[in-house]
């Protein structure tokens, strides 16, 4: 867990008034401690290292940066959905296993 500035600090040109914008847009969404500001997981930190490369590095538009992690967001998404699919697949007896494959492939057409 991190405190505002030991974020900040990692990203020399990220100012504390930037930061709080996109955390009041909620793209990213830290935990909040009382008076203490927000604390970042390690996972919102990599939110805002990827904010931050699409916006100093990578020049996309603040206008079209909701687009851009609403797509991102899908896509983690989709990788999540897919893991949990391969999980439930291997949990299943060699021969649906095989039967899901083959439709998969194109085997199960009619």
């Amino acid at each position: 867990m991190m405190r505002l500035h030991a974020v900040l600090a990692l990203f020399p040109d990220l100012d504390e008034a930037e930061l709080s914008t996109w955390i009041e847009q909620h793209w990213v969404e830290p935990e909040q401690e009382l008076d203490d500001g927000p604390v970042f997981r390690e996972i919102d930190v990599a939110r805002v290292h990827m904010i931050y490369d699409l916006r100093h590095r990578l020049d996309v538009h603040e206008e079209t940066l909701p687009l851009v992690l609403s797509l991102v967001d899908q896509v983690y998404e989709l990788r999540r959905n897919l893991k949990a699919m391969t999980r439930a697949l291997d949990e299943q007896p060699p021969e649906i296993r095989g039967a899901i494959l083959r439709a998969l492939a194109g085997g199960g057409r009619n």
